[in-house]
């Protein structure tokens, strides 16, 4: 396996709830087109490595690719268990991820350098002339 280590980063998408539920074991699911890019000598199976969330601290996980034949899949998956004590589960650790972001864009939006843009030519539409019929 020529690519490994493989670094990956893309959106996360909700799962069956299989994970948690079922298995005690949460895990952030990957899209499609995530799991798509992975190149093609990359086997099924578990791996180990390195995961945050956002700009989050980085944590040890497992990786799980394949697709799950305990549960029929029929389309491959890559999920990852994030080995770390979250207050919640991994999607409320993923809102409140996103939560941040939200306060620094607002924070960075505020400085003068950026509130220029706001005024941006972009964001004026033409002004429409009426149509006589």
């Amino acid at each position: 396996m020529r690519h490994l280590p493989y670094f990956c980063r893309g959106e996360v998408v909700k799962g069956f709830g299989r994970g948690s539920k079922e298995l005690g074991v949460p895990t952030a699911n990957f899209s499609e087109q995530v799991v798509e890019s992975f190149p093609s000598d990359i086997s099924t199976g578990v791996y180990y490595g390195w995961a945050c969330v956002g700009n989050g601290d980085v944590h040890k996980m497992v990786l799980s690719i394949g697709w799950n034949p305990f549960y029929k899949n029929i389309k491959k998956s890559v999920e990852t268990h994030i080995i770390d004590t979250f207050k919640g589960d991994f999607y409320e650790a993923l809102i409140s991820a996103i939560q941040e972001d939200i306060e620094e864009a607002k924070r960075q939006l505020d400085l003068p350098e950026h509130l220029k843009l706001k005024e941006d030519n972009f964001f004026r539409l033409p002004e429409c002339k009426p149509v006589n019929h």
